[in-house]
């Protein structure tokens, strides 16, 4: 896979670029509809802790892409998205949900339960 700038990509390239991603990291997808169109979307990384001796093996879901078309914000569209999401971390027994939000999304989530971590590290490259 050649690198891109992200204003690079041409349709076709997009494509083979998205293509290898979602192929290199599965997901799970939930998707909004009204009238049998998409108004919104986000998806799920699972992602399984290696298992070690005497320990219960445990699971953390990373939450990412979350987007609802303008016409459908600010009716609950997105909650109901992450909502779903939350249910199935839950049902999968998942020990917690990461995600990096926007400046602008941070209440939206902190309505939701999400709180700023203070117990990681991060190494911004």
């Amino acid at each position: 896979m050649t690198p891109h700038s992200a204003t690079s990509l041409e349709q076709e390239d997009f494509d083979a670029t998205f293509s290898e991603w979602l192929d290199a990291n599965p997901r799970k997808f939930f998707l909004a509809e009204e009238n049998g169109h998409a108004v919104g979307m986000l998806n799920l990384m699972v992602f399984e802790r290696m298992p070690k001796p005497g320990t219960v093996p445990s699971r953390w879901v990373y939450l990412g892409n979350v987007y609802v078309r303008p016409a459908f914000r600010n009716a609950g569209v997105g909650a109901r998205l992450v909502e779903a999401a939350i249910d199935f971390s839950r049902d999968i027994k998942a020990v917690r949900i990461l995600l990096s939000p926007s400046p602008a999304s941070r209440t939206f989530y902190a309505r939701l339960g999400f709180q700023p971590a203070e117990a990681l590290n991060v190494l911004t490259l």
